[in-house]
């Protein structure tokens, strides 16, 4: 099964259990359905599904007041960029009802453009940006597991939050790992254990990080692999306690952003570490290819990142 069409099958799922739900959109139910993020999707009625024009302030806005009024709703979009144009709402109307306690939620489910440069309206790949700005909830995730546990925790719960799907890994096979540790919220998941390096990847970048624990597993060697699925500031406590065991680090992060969590995970890290042997950082270069056509992925060389890591 394809990435989109598991989530798809999530979200179906979901939505079929929540009563008086609306959902909305730009073509959500018509020609591609959001390459396929939408297909099918039908809620229990009174509820809606409604195909939109592209007014997106209005409806982020429109999202806030059907919450404001007890009234459940999914806006789907087709490009993350397109979260620009209601910057205001995320903002300021946010400040101002997010201190209720809400008993209706509003989830905003972007495709984050993170596949290369699509023109100068899909060029964003910056998650975490958007979700500073208000300190906005906002997950992201990769595989069948972590995808399960955010639907399931996140989708249609009370309040308003961000839920990105990768443009990358739409029509690519879904993972199916086994997660070793997480937390309930979803904000990581721990796919190995290991003792000779601890491996933390961000926003959708755990596939190169599955394919350094593979090589490294070929020397001999043996990865703590973690993924962080969150971008605001949770308790590292369990990423924090790994790096003080193996006292290497890896960090991997493939967002377009010069605000990221990665850097405040190091920071708390150093805080409380007592030694890092090794510590390797490798995100996306921050230069004036984002203006020109050029594949959006991190550039790295798997031999070269093991024979660091295997350096004492």
């Amino acid at each position: 099964m394809k990435y989109v069409e598991f989530v798809n099958s999530l979200i179906s799922r979901q939505v079929g259990e929540v009563d008086n739900l609306v959902l909305f959109g730009q073509n959500i139910m018509a020609g591609s359905c959001l390459g396929g993020l939408c297909k099918g999707l039908n809620v229990r009625p009174p509820g809606k599904v409604i195909n939109t024009q592209n007014s997106e302030n209005t409806l982020i806005g429109v999202g806030f007041g059907l919450m404001q009024n007890q009234v459940s709703s999914i806006l789907f979009m087709k490009q993350q960029d397109f979260l620009l144009l209601g910057v205001d709402h995320l903002v300021n109307t946010y400040n101002i009802i997010r201190a209720n306690e809400p008993s209706a939620s509003f989830t905003i489910m972007p495709i984050v453009v993170d596949s290369g440069y699509e023109g100068p309206q899909s060029a964003l790949n910056n998650f975490s940006d958007f979700c500073s700005i208000a300190n906005i909830g906002g997950y992201c995730f990769t595989n069948k597991r972590d995808t399960e546990t955010i639907v399931r925790r996140h989708l249609v719960a009370p309040g308003f939050r961000i839920l990105g799907v990768s443009q990358r890994l739409m029509k690519l096979d879904v993972l199916d790992l086994a997660v070793v540790d997480s937390d309930e919220n979803g904000n990581f998941f721990k796919y190995t254990e290991g003792d000779d390096v601890t491996i933390v990847c961000f926003n959708y970048s755990l596939p190169y990080a599955l394919e350094i624990e593979r090589d490294l597993r070929t020397h001999g060697k043996s990865a703590s692999l973690f993924s962080v699925n969150t971008f605001s500031e949770f308790n590292f406590g369990s990423l924090i306690g790994d790096v003080s065991r193996t006292r290497s680090l890896l960090i991997l992060d493939d967002s377009k952003s010069g605000n990221q969590l990665s850097d405040r995970l190091l920071s708390r890290i150093h805080e409380q570490c007592c030694r890092i042997d090794k510590q390797i950082v490798i995100r996306k270069t921050l230069n004036n290819d984002w203006f020109y056509p050029s594949l959006d992925h991190l550039n790295l060389n798997v031999h070269d990142i093991v024979q660091q890591i295997l350096e004492q």
